[in-house]
């Protein structure tokens, strides 16, 4: 006895401790898995959050004037490592700013002469036209000479003259230019200009031809004179392509077709100014589409062409309010970033697609004259009454807003505000298009277009295997269906655009017909057998009834998608793609929501039948013997006692499904055609969050705004089913106590 009393406790002993050890790793895993969860979240948000800081500033240096006269260009070179400044006084100044000497360059202005106008390009191009008191015009632009002597990088300045020749004689007789403008490119040069009488422009045209046995350029020129404008024309601007002139005259922003160069003409006139305002400034954007207006209230306006009635006209978009008279106004290079200096000495940076003021800071060196970018927006020069100051700007990532992720966005070119996701484009003055709305909606529309097809199926299948299969057939049928889950979506992705996709589109009408016929075909059998004798339901055979759906599915199925090419035919003319098109007014696209409807939800079936079959197999048996015994049918069994009793475990199953659907990648990857739009349409594609991350991920440079968008989309899909994992947890609870009672 007292062995065997020894041997109890040296048992007992071993459980003991077999349980503390399970309890102290199932404890250690739980919160393992919270802490991976947690690590997760805060990864994400630390890769997000510098998206949504402002713009900052930092003084580098100051910069005494070496030249005498007003500034007529002010300038950083690529690399910040020059400052550059054009005098009136004819001279190019270039400071150091890594502290080696200034250097003085002239600026080719003949001896006696003087400027008497100047033109700047857009800043993409950063070249000046200084117009003489001889009627001649001066095109330079500040040039950086790159060399690695003794294998260190030197930058040394210099000038270049884009036309060859330093000096362009515009006016004939003579006259001092009064107004000037000017673009230029590889292909032709564009001045508009005026001499004594500044209300009577010229337009001169210079075309470059050449040679295709000498390779040599000719400018070939063309002079043509402008409808006189109103008096006092304050600014001029030729955009880019040299299609547009736009007059800043009496307060109004006049714009002129001037592509054909022999019959320029007056395309619009912008009521721009504010009311009781006078206009300061105007300005392009990157790019060219835009024009900023910026008004002695403090108010700047965009505006940008947009379809209307009568052609494509200038409108205005939206406004920044920045408070005080704005007396400097300059662009970045290649990005829809602006800023302003006022009178009071304050500087502003704004981004116009996503209306965010980046940065308001005041300089207290008096009112702002100039200012300019450097080419990669990393530094900025200002002038004012205080001397000229340059600064470092760390402005990364103007483009993310709240409002240009989740709200309606006025994009350049478009008709109208929009949702919009387009995030790159070959062009470097592309406008950004971050709108998140079209991935959530795309993400939400692919997960509920799955579940339709999924949740009958899945719930109604595991509610007959549970209750009214014969148990030999459940042992094959719920095995096979769990093991469709082992199926790698990526072959189910493949199965669906490159076979299932093309098969949809071929046998539309057979599909269609497909989704009626063969729930019908199963309630005619199920009526068929039950019209059978009682002997044969009762025998051998009637353990495997559910097995004879097969054939007779499979046959029906294969009836119908034969059947499709006459149905075409007849209802459809022949053209089912043209049909829905043409006649329906939808559109139709190969890869759409009912191509990963039928995909996807084959993939999520496994999910939702496993965890409701078991539900519904867990139900207590004396529940259903004591409803049974109480003279209740088996359907009302079902209804009234199982169903109720396993509705937690059901709900679960069913959030299971859908978390899985809203989280899935290689199908919506490859049987989308991964589209951004916003259309319930059942016959058009979609782009998910998780998809999106799967595309451009790899295209995307670490750190840039488009990177950390992504990983925003991730944060968002993170929070998507956080919110759905904790309401359907709060649902299951609900539903377990009420129906715990019975």
């Amino acid at each position: 006895m007292e062995i065997a009393s020894a041997d109890r406790f040296k048992g007992n002993h071993r459980r003991r401790v077999k349980d503390k050890l399970a309890q102290f790793g199932i404890t250690a895993g739980g919160i393992m898995v919270l802490v991976a969860l947690i690590l997760i979240f805060i990864y994400l948000l630390y890769v997000v959050f510098p998206t949504f800081r402002g713009a900052e500033i930092t003084p580098r240096t100051t910069l005494t004037p070496i030249s005498e006269g007003a500034t007529v260009k002010l300038g950083l070179d690529e690399a910040n490592t020059w400052a550059y400044r054009f005098s009136q006084g004819g001279q190019a100044e270039f400071h150091s700013l890594e502290g080696g000497e200034p250097v003085l360059l002239p600026l080719g202005v003949p001896a006696g002469r003087t400027i008497t106008r100047s033109a700047l390009s857009q800043p993409s191009t950063a070249t000046a036209a200084l117009g003489l008191d001889d009627g001649q015009v001066l095109v330079l632009k500040a040039d950086f000479e790159i060399s690695y002597p003794n294998d260190i990088r030197t930058i040394r300045p210099n000038l270049r003259y884009p036309l060859g020749e330093p000096l362009l004689t515009l006016d004939p007789e003579g006259e001092a230019i009064s107004a000037l403008a000017f673009e230029t490119s590889e292909d032709a040069t564009t001045f508009v200009w005026a001499g004594a009488d500044d209300s009577q422009m010229t337009l001169t045209r210079m075309a470059a031809e050449v040679d295709f046995l000498s390779d040599e350029v000719t400018w070939v020129r063309s002079d043509v004179l402008l409808p006189r404008l109103p008096n006092a024309v304050q600014e001029l601007l030729i955009t880019p392509d040299q299609r547009q002139l736009f007059v800043l005259a009496d307060n109004q922003v006049s714009v002129w077709n001037i592509r054909d160069p022999q019959n320029p003409r007056l395309a619009q006139t912008l009521e721009a100014a504010e009311p009781q305002a006078r206009i300061t400034d105007i300005a392009l954007l990157a790019g060219a589409s835009s024009l900023l207006v910026a008004n002695d209230n403090g108010v700047v306006s965009q505006w940008f062409t947009v379809n209307t009635p009568e052609g494509r006209q200038f409108n205005r978009i939206r406004d920044f309010q920045h408070g005080a008279p704005i007396t400097a106004l300059t662009t970045e290079y290649f990005r829809k970033s602006f800023a302003v200096g006022d009178s009071d000495g304050e500087l502003a940076l704004y981004y116009t697609t996503s209306q965010k003021r980046l940065l308001r800071e005041r300089l207290n060196d008096g009112q702002l004259s100039h200012a300019a970018f450097s080419p990669r927006s990393n530094g900025l020069v200002l002038e004012s009454e205080g001397g000229i100051r340059v600064f470092a700007v760390d402005n990364q990532h103007p483009e993310v807003s709240f409002s240009a992720l989740w709200q309606k966005v006025w994009y350049e070119g478009y008709p109208e505000p929009a949702h919009v996701w387009q995030s790159t484009s070959g062009s470097d003055d592309f406008e950004a298009k971050l709108g998140l709305m079209p991935l959530a909606f795309g993400t939400l529309k692919a997960a509920l277009y799955a579940m339709l097809f999924a949740v009958p199926l899945a719930i109604a299948g595991a509610i007959y295997t549970a209750y009214f299969m014969s148990p030999k057939v459940r042992g094959i049928v719920k095995p096979t269906v769990e093991i469709m889950e082992a199926l790698p979506t990526v072959i189910l992705g493949f199965l669906a655009g490159l076979w299932l996709a093309p098969l949809v589109e071929a046998r539309l009408p057979g599909i269609i017909l497909l989704l009626l016929a063969l729930p019908l075909t199963m309630l005619i059998t199920a009526f068929a057998w039950h019209r059978l004798p009682e002997r044969i339901k009762n025998s051998h055979w009637g353990d495997y009834r559910e097995l004879i759906l097969v054939p007779i599915l499979l046959l029906v199925g294969w009836s119908v998608m034969e059947l499709s090419p006459y149905l075409e035919l007849y209802l459809m003319d022949g053209d089912a793609r043209g049909f829905v098109t043409n006649t329906l007014g939808i559109t139709f696209d190969q890869r759409n929501a009912l191509v990963v409807g039928l995909a996807m939800g084959f993939a999520v079936i496994p999910t939702i039948f496993s965890i409701a079959e078991d539900a519904v197999f867990s139900v207590p048996r004396h529940l259903v013997n004591g409803s049974l015994a109480l003279g209740a049918t088996q359907w009302q069994t079902l209804t009234r006692v199982v169903i109720l009793t396993a509705s937690p475990g059901i709900f679960s199953a069913v959030m299971m499904g859908f978390g899985r659907a809203v989280g899935e990648t290689m199908i919506v990857l490859m049987a989308t055609g991964n589209t951004p739009l916003m259309e319930w349409n059942i016959f058009e594609g979609m782009r998910t969050l998780a998809a999106n991350i799967a595309v451009e991920m790899p295209e995307s440079a670490i750190n840039s705004t488009h990177y950390r968008v992504l990983f925003l989309t991730a944060f968002v899909l993170f929070i998507f089913t956080f919110i759905f994992n904790t309401l359907a947890e709060f649902v299951r609870q609900r539903l377990r106590e009420k129906y715990s009672t019975l």
